[in-house]
């Protein structure tokens, strides 16, 4: 079996991490370094209020005068990957980092996995962390279960959980 742990809006997530009051305030993150800077992660606070990815921050400001906009954080987002990349090797030797803030762990001993897992998310969020995870008999069903978690997903039975899917939910690039 497979596990995929996975810190949505892991950019955000690391601009954000020592700044607890702006969790409920409405945040977006840019990347300076891209050559059109635009939104790239939002919070729900921001997506309520009308800002959505691809926005100019200008036009985010145009919809909402509260939103904070924040810079990528490169520093922040290799020390949580390491943060992450430690909490998964305490499930198993087998763990390959997959992308930021994604994780794909190879278990041998197939017991109580959601309880494992369900641990090292509630581990994480002592770290000031979100995460999800997914487990699934083969890598990629697991990220997509990740990607769908509440915390923890299983899936014993990945065509039986693909199936009713919408071709959308099956490109990872438009769940986030």
């Amino acid at each position: 079996m497979f596990a995929t742990i996975y810190l949505p809006n892991f950019y955000l997530q690391a601009a954000m991490r020592h700044q607890p009051k702006l969790r409920t305030k409405p945040v977006a993150l840019i990347d300076p370094e891209q050559t059109k800077v635009s939104i790239i992660q939002l919070n729900d606070a921001a997506e309520k209020a009308g800002i959505r990815k691809g926005m100019a921050p200008s036009q985010a400001l145009g919809r909402c005068l509260h939103v904070v906009i924040k810079t990528r954080e490169r520093a922040q987002e290799n020390a949580i990957d390491e943060i992450l990349l430690q909490h998964a090797f305490t499930l198993s030797p087998q763990v390959e980092a997959t992308a930021p803030g994604v994780c794909t762990v190879q278990f041998t001993d197939n017991r109580h996995l959601r309880a494992k897992l369900s641990r090292v998310i509630a581990s994480l969020a002592k770290c000031d962390l979100s995460a999800q995870a997914g487990i699934a008999p083969l890598p990629d069903p697991s990220l997509l279960a990740a990607h769908l978690a509440r915390p923890v997903l299983q899936i014993d039975d990945p065509k039986k959980f693909l199936g009713p899917l919408p071709v959308e939910t099956l490109i990872i690039g438009s769940i986030d």
